[in-house]
């Protein structure tokens, strides 16, 4: 394997890794810090609160969600575009996981690029938006994710990944099922407080609440609390994840909307504990039905599936994960794609930062 100049570009609404809630930049994290370990030459721009044993770019001191003075993010994810920009002849490859917000710079740097989508795609504004960026490289986190938009310039699929000895099995000795990610409509935590209440078994919600979801918390969930099978615990840190997701019983994931991926569910499996999530985006994807837990369409369904957790083999749970879901084989296969975009290509060979360079796959 080569050894490549490589830039990661995170998004600055959290640090790297974030301190709670954040799948991007965990993922970001992961990838970055296993590609070092791999021996490539890694730079990272990101928030000056960030922690890594790549070359760390600060592009501004804190993250964007914990400063109490931002009022736009757009302003500051600019300057982190432009810095990226003037040293681009530095890199082999730059790699984004800012959305859609670089595309028309992707187009003058000095080195090749690509993105990884990590949000919904079936947004009515993005197919006019891949038709006039063709020739931007992207890679999906999971085959359904790309449904929407088949037209975009795929040149890679990379299921997320996590460091095998991040987590280690539990026993699932504290009986309860877990929920954990963010309180929203689309995570329907309504839906597992109602499988809950059903099977008789306790539920821990370990979920954060964002301001544009305060709303649907207060008038949709927070009425459903009061009831003694159900706890609310709040956002919980990557510390606290390996006793709540270890000694849970289940992970329940009823999501209603097309998943990308679903970073909480192969959190579950490293832990051994089986997932009960909903046929919905990315879920027939992540899991194996009857290995890392039950595949489900209607609570009916959830309900009669819960009954066969009993004597769940965690430890093949686990094993599922080490082979489909290390950060490991996560950064390998992004170095496949990094090497198929920049190639033997050495910095002399490339164009100036004004220069056009085109990705096709």
């Amino acid at each position: 394997m080569n050894r490549l100049r490589i830039a990661q570009v995170a998004p600055l609404f959290e640090s790297v890794p974030p301190q709670g809630y954040g799948g991007t930049e965990r993922i970001v994290s992961y990838l970055t810090e296993q590609l070092v370990q791999q021996g490539h030459d890694v730079t990272l721009f990101a928030t000056g609160d960030s922690e890594t044993e790549a070359k760390l770019v600060p592009v501004r001191e804190a993250a964007l969600r914990l400063d109490p003075s931002v009022r736009d993010w757009i302003p500051h994810h600019v300057v982190l575009l432009e810095r990226v920009l003037a040293s681009s002849a530095q890199f082999d490859v730059i790699h984004f996981h800012t959305d859609v917000l670089q595309m028309p710079f992707g187009r003058r740097l000095a080195a090749a690029s690509v993105t990884t989508l990590h949000g919904r795609q079936d947004l009515p504004d993005l197919p006019q938006f891949y038709r006039e960026f063709a020739d931007a490289a992207v890679v999906s986190i999971s085959l359904a994710q790309r449904t929407p938009v088949p037209h975009a310039n795929f040149v890679g699929n990379v299921y997320h990944g996590l460091p095998d000895d991040l987590y280690h099995l539990g026993s699932g000795a504290g009986g309860y099922f877990a929920f954990l990610g963010r309180i929203s409509p689309e995570k329907r935590p309504d839906t597992a407080i109602e499988i809950a209440k059903r099977t008789g078994v306790p539920l821990k919600i370990a979920a954060k609440v964002d301001a544009a979801d305060l709303e649907y918390f207060e008038s949709e969930i927070e009425p459903l609390l009061d009831h003694p099978l159900i706890e609310y615990i709040g956002e919980v840190s990557d510390q606290d994840k390996q006793e709540f997701l270890g000694n849970a019983r289940a992970l329940l994931f009823p999501i209603d909307w097309p998943e990308p991926f679903g970073l909480v569910m192969i959190e579950a499996m490293a832990c051994g504990t089986p997932v009960l999530a909903r046929s919905r985006g990315s879920v027939p994807e992540v899991m194996c039905d009857g290995v890392s837990g039950y595949v489900f369409e209607d609570v009916d369904q959830a309900v009669a599936l819960a009954a066969k957790l009993g004597d769940f083999d965690r430890a093949g749970c686990r094993a599922y994960f080490e082979r489909r879901f290390t950060s490991e084989r996560m950064a390998l296969d992004y170095v496949r794609v990094y090497e198929q975009l920049a190639g033997p290509t050495s910095r002399a060979d490339r164009p100036s930062q004004r220069g056009w360079i085109r990705h096709t796959a």
